[in-house]
């Protein structure tokens, strides 16, 4: 039997995820002819379940700050950072005719707290520049030359004059995202990090005492571990501890750094002890802590569940209070986890984002091995890395005419 004829695109992008439809868009503006492929039935899937939580877009902040999130990759995602700034970001998310607002941290939301109004505009401005989007249609990588997927109408080949591959980290698969593209691009030669856990949850075996407190929040702490430290707030869950202020230090607890938790990170150890000094009467320990330190039942909770017994020295006692090791399990498994660090190195890249393997082939989004927290960070380079690839395509595409 002859072999199936080829499809004949300029651009390809495998992924229809925020890095994979700005590459597209970018390209599509530019007036190439661009096809986008996606596994899933419908595109975007962990996008649109980011928007169930409001579409954190990215925070609105100076660049230097922002750019500081992204710990060890900053330097490398600066020149894409600057393109795709915050500010950017939010024009860009005007120019489909969402309204945004910021929050009190800066953080920067559609006025309707969902992803699918923005989606369904940006889809429509690819439907203008002539984008084609196939779903359930898995990559499978090449066949000589031309692009393999796997359809349900069979096996389909598709030339490509350059490709770009966004198709995600190694978390929640369900949505898309099952890094299966690693051993593809490992039989290529690629150099690859290994995938791990990022804004992941945390486990704790908890006592029978902590079930009352399962789903309270955690207000009014820090969280540290390692060079990392965290104001944001936890939440005690059946399994363990888990929200932002976890999240963004999790990645030092993934690497062997201890967890400790300041329950009043406003007040000094000096302070605290002058407070626990004052005459108690016959009120309990506890009763004396939740009047004159104010703390909450969810506090006092984590504090008895860590530290029993307490010592009774108002220092010693302050001392407990400022700095309460959390003992755990480790982080939760990685198909739970938010986003993923490893994937395609730094050293595999050229400076457009083009694998120095396989000339013609760009990565974008959490492909990358790059890591921040949540907080409109990640969506942020997404879109950074997404519009960089688009914008090496284009060079690459003009370089070969």
């Amino acid at each position: 039997m002859a072999k199936q004829q080829a499809e004949i695109w300029d651009a390809v992008v495998v992924g229809a995820g925020p890095a994979g439809l700005r590459a597209a868009e970018t390209l599509g503006a530019a007036g190439y002819r661009v096809l986008i492929a996606d596994a899933k039935p419908s595109v975007a899937r962990k996008f649109l379940m980011a928007g169930k939580s409001g579409l954190n877009l990215t925070k609105d902040e100076p660049r230097e700050q922002l750019q500081a999130n992204y710990g060890d990759k900053a330097a490398w995602l600066a020149p894409m950072l600057a393109h795709c700034s915050a500010q950017e970001v939010q024009d860009w998310a005007r120019g489909l005719g969402v309204t945004l607002f910021s929050g009190s941290t800066g953080r920067v939301f559609p006025v309707e707290m969902k992803a699918s109004p923005l989606l369904r505009a940006w889809l429509s401005r690819l439907d203008s520049y002539g984008v084609e989007r196939r779903t359930r249609w898995r990559w499978q990588g090449w066949d000589g030359d031309a692009l393999l997927f796997d359809t349900v109408e069979g096996p389909q080949r598709v030339d490509a004059r350059c490709t770009v591959l966004a198709m995600g980290g190694a978390s929640w698969s369900r949505l898309g995202s099952d890094g299966a593209w690693a051993d593809v691009l490992k039989r290529k030669a690629v150099p690859l990090a290994p995938f791990k856990p990022a804004n992941v949850g945390l486990l704790v075996d908890w006592s029978a005492y902590m079930a009352s407190h399962f789903g309270a929040p955690l207000k009014g702490i820090a969280l540290m571990a390692g060079n990392l430290v965290s104001r944001g707030e936890a939440v005690i869950s059946d399994r363990g501890l888990e929200g932002g202020g976890v999240y963004t230090v999790c990645a030092a607890v993934r690497d062997g750094a201890p967890l400790t938790i300041d329950l009043l990170p406003d007040l000094s150890a000096k302070e605290i002890a002058q407070r626990l000094a004052r005459p108690r009467g016959k009120a309990s320990w506890s009763s004396h802590m939740r009047k004159v330190l104010k703390l909450s039942p969810p506090r006092l909770a984590l504090l008895q569940e860590f530290c029993r017994p307490l010592p009774t020295d108002p220092e010693a006692l302050a001392g407990v209070l400022k700095s309460i090791p959390v003992q755990h399990a480790g982080l939760r498994p990685m198909d739970e986890a938010i986003s993923t660090a490893g994937g395609v190195t730094v050293e595999a890249l050229d400076e457009q984002l083009m694998l120095r393997a396989l000339p013609g082939v760009f990565c974008a989004g959490e492909m990358l091995d790059w890591e921040a927290p949540t907080g409109g960070y990640l969506l942020t380079a997404c879109l950074a890395t997404g519009r960089w690839a688009g914008q090496g395509a284009i060079a690459y595409l003009r370089d070969l005419t």
